[in-house]
């Protein structure tokens, strides 16, 4: 059986990143060094562990998470208040998500749970 042991997620800059990610879910630094971050849940909280690896390619990433939330709206105006932008999307009709994009254009999505 297989799980999850870490997200890693390739950014620009690790610095920005990490204080987005931290702030955004609740996480804290473990390890940093000049092109990677490790982040996992501070005491107390569950969730899985993110890796931050610094990158130079200027394509797109292909990669993205899902947030779950009890309260979508006010989680998105709190993301957008850390540094998230809105991503332009074409909605479906009953699309129960909002697209963002962290401080270095990332894309992940808040789904209403």
């Amino acid at each position: 059986m297989l799980k999850i042991g870490s997200i890693v997620w390739g950014v620009k800059d690790i610095q920005k990143e990490a204080d987005f990610w931290t702030a955004a879910l609740n996480y804290e630094v473990t390890y940093q060094s000049i092109d990677f971050a490790i982040l996992k849940p501070k005491k107390g909280n569950e969730g899985v562990q993110m890796s931050l690896k610094q990158i130079t390619s200027p394509h797109a990433r292909r990669h993205h998470m899902d947030l779950f939330s009890d309260n979508q709206k006010e989680e998105v105006e709190r993301l957008l208040a850390l540094g998230a932008t809105r991503k332009k999307w074409d909605y479906e009709p009953d699309a129960d998500y909002v697209v963002l994009e962290d401080p270095d254009g990332n894309p992940f999505c808040v789904v209403q749970k």
